[in-house]
C-alpha cells in the first residue's frame, strides 16, 4: 500500500474517524473513567512489527475499540482526578489540520502564517495576565512550549540568565558560588528536575514550609534569603505557585514581589494551572499580583482545556529568551525584514509543530467569555462539594478552598494519624474499584487526604451527586453515617 491513498479512500478513513470521534464525545457525559478493578490488564503487546499493509479501516476500527474499550478516559465527566480536562472539539479538530499542515515553527521562513497566530495568541494571554504592549510590542515576549516543565524550566533558566549573564556561555561554574532558588513545600516537583538539567542542582532547590493556608511563608523566605547571602551563596529566584496541584493553593504575589524587589531576584509564577483565572474577571482577583512577576507558565492543556501538549512561557523581559536560546546557524531559512524572531532562538526547543492553533481556534469559535463561564461554573461546582463536605458526619475539609479543587478526610473517630491516613487511602480505592468515578489521594502539608477536583466542562451537579453517594457508601462501611446534600 502507497502512503499516498487515493481521494476515495482518504474521505472514507477520515469520515469514519469522525464518526469515531463523535461517538466517544457523545458517551462523555455518562461514561465511566475505566474498567473495573477485577478487569484491568496491563500486558505488554509482543507483536512483531508488520511487515505487509493491511485493511486501513479494519486497523482503524480496532485500535479505536481497544483503547476506548480498555482505556484510562481523562475526558470522562466522572474524572474528578489530577488536572486533565476534557479537550474542546475545536482543539481536536485543529490538532488534526495541524497534523495536516504540518508546519515547523523553528522558523518564520518554514511557518509563516502559523508563526503569526502563535505570536498573536501569546499576545492575548500576556495582555490578560497585565502586560499590555508598548507600540513596538517589545514589553513582552514568549513561546508555547510541551507543557509546564518546559515553561518552568525556560523561567529559571531565564532567571539564571538574568542574574548571571557569562553562565549561559561559561556554565554554572563560571558564577563562582552556588546558586539558589526557593520556593514552597507544597510546590511542582518539576522544579528539582529542570535546575538538575540546567547543571545548577537539585539541592539548590530550597523549599520552605508552607503557612497554615497552604501559603509561601513570607518571613521564613526573608529569613532564608538574608542567611543564604550571608554564608556565600548567590540567591537568584523566587519560584511562586498559582495552583498547586494538591490543594490548588495560591501563593500571595504581591508580598513576594516585594521581597523580590529587595533583594534583587527573579520572581517566576507557576501558573500551569491557576494562571488561568486571568480568563475570568469575575474570578482575576485569585491570582492578583501575578502582573509583578518577572515571568510566568501557563498550560493550556490544564484549566483551558486543551488536549496535550500545550504549555507556555511568558516573561516581561523579552531580551532574556534571545539571551538564552539564541544561536546563529547557517543552514536555517531565513526572511528580511520580520518583525517576528525566529521560535528557534527563544526556545529550548528547535523542531517544533503548532501548539497554539487549538486554542487560538477555540477563543476564535467560543470567544473568551465561555472560558469566564467554564471558570465559573466550576468554582460553584466545587464549592457545593466543599459545603458537603463540611456538613458530612463522615468527612471535613483538611484545606481551604482556592480553585475548584477539595481536600478532604474521613474524620478520626478515634483513629490515629497513620490510621487516619491508611482509611483515606482504603476509600479512595474502594471509590474507584468499579472504575465510575476516578479521584484521588495525596499529601498535603504533611497529611494525608483525599482529593477531588472539578476539571471537566462536562461535569455537573448530577455527577459530583453520584460520587457523593459512592463516598457516603463506602464511608458507611466504617464508623460513622452521614447523609447526601443535594
Amino acid at each position: 500500500m502507497n502512503f499516498d491513498l487515493d481521494q476515495q479512500t482518504r474521505r472514507e478513513l477520515g469520515y469514519r474517524l469522525i464518526d469515531l470521534i463523535n461517538e466517544y464525545f457523545s458517551s462523555l457525559p455518562d461514561r465511566a473513567v475505566q474498567l473495573p478493578l477485577e478487569k484491568r490488564t496491563f500486558p505488554d503487546l509482543r507483536d512483531r512489527m508488520p511487515e505487509l499493509a493491511d485493511d486501513a479501516r479494519a486497523v482503524l476500527d480496532d485500535v479505536y475499540r481497544e483503547l476506548v474499550d480498555n482505556g484510562f478516559h481523562i475526558p470522562s465527566a466522572n474524572y474528578f482526578g489530577l488536572i486533565n480536562p476534557t479537550p474542546t472539539y475545536m482543539a481536536v479538530l485543529a490538532e488534526a489540520l495541524v497534523a495536516t499542515l504540518n508546519p515547523q515553527l523553528a522558523s518564520l521562513a518554514r511557518s509563516q502564517m502559523a508563526s503569526r497566530i502563535e505570536h498573536e495568541t501569546v499576545g492575548w494571554i500576556a495582555e490578560r495576565v497585565g502586560w499590555q504592549p508598548d507600540p513596538e510590542g517589545k514589553n513582552f515576549g514568549g513561546t508555547f512550549t510541551s507543557g509546564g516543565n518546559e515553561a518552568n524550566f525556560t523561567g529559571m533558566l531565564l532567571a539564571l540568565v538574568h542574574a548571571f549573564p557569562a553562565a549561559i556561555e561559561n556554565g554554572v561554574a563560571s558564577i563562582g558560588a552556588q546558586p539558589i532558588v526557593y520556593t514552597s513545600s507544597e510546590a511542582h516537583h518539576s522544579l528539582e528536575k529542570s535546575l538538575g538539567m540546567m547543571g545548577v542542582g537539585r539541592r539548590a532547590l530550597r523549599r520552605l514550609q508552607v503557612t497554615d493556608t497552604l501559603q509561601f511563608d513570607i518571613r521564613k523566605l526573608e529569613a532564608r534569603i538574608a542567611e543564604d547571602f550571608a554564608t556565600g551563596y548567590k540567591p537568584f529566584c523566587v519560584v511562586a505557585t498559582a495552583g498547586t496541584t494538591s490543594s490548588g493553593a495560591i501563593d500571595a504575589f504581591e508580598a513576594l514581589a516585594d521581597v523580590c524587589r529587595r533583594y534583587h531576584l527573579w520572581l517566576h509564577v507557576d501558573g500551569a494551572y491557576g494562571a488561568a483565572a486571568v480568563f475570568s474577571d469575575k474570578h482575576r482577583d485569585l491570582v492578583r499580583g501575578i502582573e509583578r512577576a518577572d515571568s510566568v507558565s501557563l498550560d493550556p492543556h490544564k484549566w483551558l482545556s486543551m488536549p496535550f501538549a500545550a504549555g507556555l512561557i511568558l516573561t516581561r523581559h523579552p531580551g532574556m529568551l534571545r539571551r538564552a536560546f539564541e544561536v546563529t546557524p547557517s543552514y536555517m531559512p531565513r526572511l528580511e525584514n520580520a518583525e517576528l524572531v525566529d521560535n528557534f532562538k527563544i526556545s529550548a526547543q528547535w523542531s517544533r509543530r503548532m501548539n497554539s492553533l487549538k486554542l487560538w481556534l477555540t477563543l476564535r469559535v467560543h470567544g473568551r467569555k465561555a472560558y469566564e463561564d467554564l471558570i465559573d461554573r466550576q468554582m460553584e461546582l466545587a464549592r457545593r462539594f466543599y459545603k458537603w463536605v463540611q456538613e458530612s458526619d463522615s468527612f471535613e475539609v483538611t484545606a481551604p478552598m482556592y480553585l475548584p479543587i477539595v481536600n478532604f478526610s474521613l474524620k478520626a473517630k478515634g483513629r490515629d494519624h497513620a490510621e487516619l491516613a491508611a482509611a483515606n487511602v482504603a476509600l479512595v480505592e474502594q471509590v474507584t474499584r468499579d472504575g465510575r468515578h476516578w479521584i484521588s489521594s495525596t499529601i498535603v502539608n504533611g497529611r494525608r487526604v483525599i482529593r477531588m477536583m472539578v476539571i471537566s466542562y462536562l461535569s455537573d451537579q448530577h455527577n459530583l451527586a453520584e460520587l457523593q453517594e459512592a463516598l457516603l457508601r463506602v464511608a458507611s462501611l466504617g464508623k460513622g453515617t452521614a447523609s447526601a446534600v443535594p
